[in-house]
C-alpha cells in the first residue's frame, strides 16, 4: 500500500495530478476511446461569458454535464463534450469600456472602433484562459481539442451563412420599429435582456387642456408631448360621445392635434379608463397607432432628453422635463390628481440603465412568416412544434408550460446592437443600394453596416457551429443533433429556444433531444449568491478548502432539475469528511491485501444487496435522477458499507474478497460524481495487481452491470 494512504486525503496533492493523467491518456478526446466505445452519445458546454470568472452556478451546470458524460463514457458511449467559450458582446463591450474610462478617462469614441476592437480582444483572451483553468479544476472532462469560441473564424463564417440564408429567405429584414433602448449602453436590447425594478414613483391624472374633454393618467407626462390620440374602450358608454373627435390643444408648450379613438385594448377600469397615446414611446401605442393611422411624434432621443425644440424643455433629461411639466399643468389648473405608488421600472441587465422604448431603424427576424421550404410554417410554429410533438424533451417538464408562454407572445426578434464588439452585420450599403453577403464586395465604395449582431444570434447556432457547420464535417454528421442541453433555466428563452429556431430552420433538424435545466444556487439563507452580500461566490477558493470532489457532491446531491439548492459551509464539511471516509475505507482493504485468496468467495447476500442497489443508481443515471443516485451511493458507503459491513468483517478476513468487490464497484458508481478521489484510490487497486496504464484508468472502465453471484452469507 502507498504510503499517501497513511496520512489523511489530500485533494491539493491529488486533482491536477489526476486531471493532468487524463488529458496526458488522450480519452477526452472520443476518437481516442477504446473500441467499445461506439455509438456516439454527445454535449456541447453553454459557452460560459468570456467577461468573467466561473461562479458556483457555472461549476453547477459543470458538474452535473460532467457527471452525465462520465456516466455515458463508462456505458461504452463514444462521448464528445464539446467546450467553448462566449465572446458576450455587450457584456464584453460593457465591461471594457469600464475598464477604458477608470484606466484612461476615455469612452470607446475617444480611442475609435478599430483600437477598441483591439482592446477587447486582449481582455477576452485573457479571460478565456481563466475560464479554461477554472472549468478544468471542477474535473470537467472536456475535449479541448476541439474548443469553440463564437468569435473565432470558423463560427464567424457561420453567423455570416446564417444570416444570409435567413434574409434570401424575407426573414431577416430592416424596419423602424419600436426597441428597448438603454441610454446608458446606448444600444438597443431585447425583451429578455430587461430586468424590472420595483421603485416608488407617481401616477398623475390630468387633462391636456381646460376645454379638453377627458382626463389621463401617466407615470410619465414628458412623453404626453407627443401624444396623437386619446384611446377608449368602444364599449365605455361614459366617453362614447367623443369618439371620433379632433382636439388641437397647447400642452407645455406642444401644439398637440388629438383625435379620440375607441379601441378594444383598453382597460375602462384601469385609472380614468382612458389611454394617452404616445406612438413613439410605447409598443403597445404603436400597435394602436397602426391600427387607426395616427402620426408618431419622437419625444425622447437616444441620451434621453427631449429632443422637441421647446423652448425650456429641449434638450432636459426626462426627469427635469417631467418636473417642469408637472409644474405647468399646476399653474394651468389641469392636474386632477397625484399618487404615489410602486411602479415596475425597465432596466438594462448589463448596465443598469433605464430602458427608454424608442422609434429606430434595426434589423428584425419575422418570427410570424410563413416559410415556403417548411411547408409554410413560420418560426414561431416551428419553434412549438419541436417540443410540442416530444421531439424535444424538457426537464423537469413544468417548464414545456412556460415555453410554450414565451412563444405563443413572441414578437419579431430585433438582432442589431448599437455596439462595436461582436460579429457585424454582414451587410454593406452604396447610395440606394443594399448588398448581403458572407464576404466583403470588392467595390471601395461599399460601406458597411455599423451595427453588431445580439449575442444570441451566433450563441443559438452553438450545436452546429461548434461542430463545423456549415461544413459537412464529420463531427456534425456523427454528433447532431447533441443527445442532451444541460443549462440554467434562466435562460430557457435566452438561448434554448433561440438554438431550436435556428437549427430548425438551418439545418431542418433539432438541435438537442433532451433539456435539462437547473436552478439557481442560493447561501444557506436561501438568498441569490452576490459578491454585494460577500459571498463567497469563486469556486476555486472553496475547492482550495474543502476539495473539488466535495463541492460537486454537495452542489449535486438531493437537488433536483429546475429547483434552486442551498449552498452551505455545513454541507461542503459534510462531503469533505465523506471523502476522507472514502480514503479511510480505501485504506483499511488495501492493508488487508496479504490476506487476500483467491479461494475466497463472495457473500452472496452482501453482494446482492449491493448489486441490488447498483441497478437502482444505474436507472436514477438513465433517467437523469443524478441527485437521487449520489444520495444513495453517498447513504450506503458510508451509514452501510463503512459503518456496519467493514465493522463486522474485521471479525471475518475471509470477506475481505466481498469487501474488495464492493470497493471497487463503488468507486465506479462514484466516479461521476468524485472522479478525483475515485481515480485516485481506483489507481492504488490497480497498481497493486499491475502497472498502470492510460487504459487501466477508472475514467474508460466499464460501468458497473450486476451479475448474480452464489457465496456464503456474513
Amino acid at each position: 500500500m502507498n504510503e499517501k494512504f497513511l496520512q489523511p486525503y489530500n485533494p491539493r496533492a491529488t486533482e491536477d495530478k489526476i486531471y493532468q493523467l487524463w488529458e496526458k491518456s488522450g480519452f477526452l478526446n472520443p476518437d481516442n476511446l477504446p473500441k467499445r466505445h461506439q455509438k456516439p452519445f454527445s454535449i456541447v458546454l453553454p459557452p460560459p461569458n468570456a467577461t468573467g470568472m466561473l461562479h458556483v452556478g457555472g461549476a453547477l451546470m459543470v458538474v452535473i454535464e460532467d457527471i452525465i458524460v462520465r456516466y455515458k463514457r463508462m456505458r461504452g458511449f463514444k462521448t464528445l463534450w464539446l467546450p467553448g467559450t462566449d465572446h458576450a458582446a455587450i457584456a464584453t463591450n460593457t465591461k471594457v469600456e469600464k475598464i477604458l474610462f477608470k484606466e484612461e478617462k476615455k469612452t470607446r469614441y475617444d480611442i475609435g472602433r478599430e483600437a477598441f476592437i483591439t482592446k477587447a480582444e486582449k481582455f477576452v483572451i485573457e479571460n478565456r484562459g481563466t475560464l479554461k483553468h477554472q472549468i478544468s479544476k471542477m474535473g470537467a472532462s472536456l475535449d479541448w481539442d476541439r474548443e469553440a469560441f463564437t468569435l473565432d473564424q470558423k463560427r464567424s463564417l457561420a453567423v455570416k451563412t446564417a444570416f444570409k440564408m435567413m434574409y434570401d429567405a424575407d426573414l431577416i429584414y430592416r424596419d423602424t420599429r419600436i426597441i428597448n433602448w438603454d441610454p446608458k449602453g446606448q444600444t438597443t436590447i431585447s425583451d429578455d435582456e430587461i430586468v424590472y425594478e420595483e421603485r416608488p414613483a407617481k401616477l398623475f391624472t390630468f387633462k391636456y387642456s381646460k376645454d379638453f374633454p377627458i382626463a389621463i393618467s401617466t407615470t410619465r407626462p414628458e412623453t404626453k408631448l407627443g401624444d396623437t390620440a386619446v384611446a377608449v374602450h368602444p364599449n365605455d358608454e361614459r366617453y362614447e360621445k367623443y369618439i371620433g373627435q379632433i382636439h388641437k390643444v397647447e400642452f407645455a408648450g406642444a401644439n398637440l392635434e388629438i383625435k379620440i379613438v375607441a379601441d378594444e385594448i383598453v382597460d375602462m377600469k384601469f385609472g380614468t379608463g382612458a389611454l394617452g397615446v404616445t406612438p413613439a414611446h410605447s409598443q403597445m401605442d404603436a400597435e394602436i397607432a397602426i391600427r387607426h393611422n395616427l402620426p408618431s411624434v419622437q419625444v425622447i432621443n437616444e441620451y434621453a432628453k427631449i429632443k422637441l425644440p421647446i423652448p425650456g424643455l429641449e434638450g432636459e433629461k426626462t426627469t427635469a422635463a417631467r418636473e417642469k411639466i408637472v409644474r405647468w399643468l399646476r399653474e394651468k389648473n389641469l392636474l386632477i390628481k397625484e399618487e404615489e405608488i410602486i411602479q415596475n421600472i425597465s432596466t438594462a441587465e448589463r448596465t443598469g440603465g433605464i430602458i427608454e422604448p424608442l422609434p429606430k431603424l434595426q434589423w428584425f427576424i419575422n418570427v410570424n412568416k410563413p416559410i415556403k421550404n417548411r411547408e409554410g410554417k413560420s418560426l414561431k410554429q416551428l419553434m412549438h412544434e419541436a417540443v410540442a410533438n416530444g421531439h424535444i424533451k424538457i426537464l423537469p417538464e413544468r417548464f414545456k408550460k412556460e415555453y410554450f408562454n414565451w412563444i405563443n407572445n413572441l414578437h419579431d426578434w430585433n438582432i442589431s446592437r448599437q455596439i462595436w464588439y461582436g460579429h457585424r452585420i454582414p451587410v454593406w450599403y452604396r447610395d440606394n443600394e443594399i448588398y448581403v453577403g458572407i464576404n466583403k464586395p470588392k467595390d471601395p465604395n461599399w460601406e458597411q453596416d455599423p451595427d453588431t449582431l445580439d449575442t444570441w444570434f451566433s450563441s443559438g447556432l452553438w450545436t452546429f457551429s461548434a461542430l463545423g457547420w456549415p461544413e459537412k464535417t464529420k463531427d456534425l454528421e456523427t454528433y447532431h443533433p447533441i443527445d442532451i442541453l444541460e443549462t440554467g433555466y434562466d435562460i430557457l428563452f435566452f438561448w434554448v429556444a433561440r438554438m431550436i429556431l435556428m437549427s430548425e430552420f438551418l439545418l431542418g433538424e433539432i438541435p438537442f433531444k433532451t433539456v435539462y435545466l437547473h436552478g439557481l444556487v442560493r447561501n444557506e439563507k436561501g438568498k441569490k449568491l452576490s459578491k454585494s452580500l460577500g459571498d463567497n461566490i469563486d469556486p476555486l477558493s472553496i475547492t482550495d478548502k474543502y476539495g473539488t470532489d466535495a463541492l460537486r457532491m454537495a452542489l449535486i446531491a438531493g437537488v433536483g432539475p429546475g429547483s434552486d439548492s442551498r449552498l452551505s459551509h455545513d454541507k461542503l464539511k459534510a462531503y469533505k469528511n465523506f471523502a476522507n471516509k472514502l480514503w479511510n475505507i480505501a485504506r483499511f482493504i488495501l492493508s488487508q491485501e496479504n490476506t487476500l485468496s483467491d479461494k475466497d468467495k463472495l457473500d452472496d447476500e452482501l453482494v446482492n444487496e449491493f448489486n441490488t442497489l447498483a441497478a437502482d443508481i444505474t436507472n436514477d443515471m438513465e433517467n437523469y435522477r443524478f441527485y437521487i443516485a449520489a444520495e444513495k451511493i453517498y447513504a450506503y458507503v458510508w451509514h452501510r458499507f463503512a459503518d456496519e459491513i467493514i465493522e463486522k468483517s474485521k471479525k471475518f478476513p475471509e470477506f475481505h474478497t466481498t469487501l474488495y468487490y464492493i470497493l471497487e464497484n463503488s468507486l465506479k458508481l462514484l466516479h461521476p460524481f468524485m472522479p478525483f478521489i475515485t481515480e485516485e484510490i481506483w489507481s492504488e487497486l490497480k497498481a497493486s495487481t499491475k502497472p498502470l496504464e492510460p487504459r487501466s484508468l477508472l475514467m474508460i472502465e466499464p460501468w458497473f452491470t450486476p451479475s448474480n453471484v452464489e457465496g456464503p452469507s456474513i
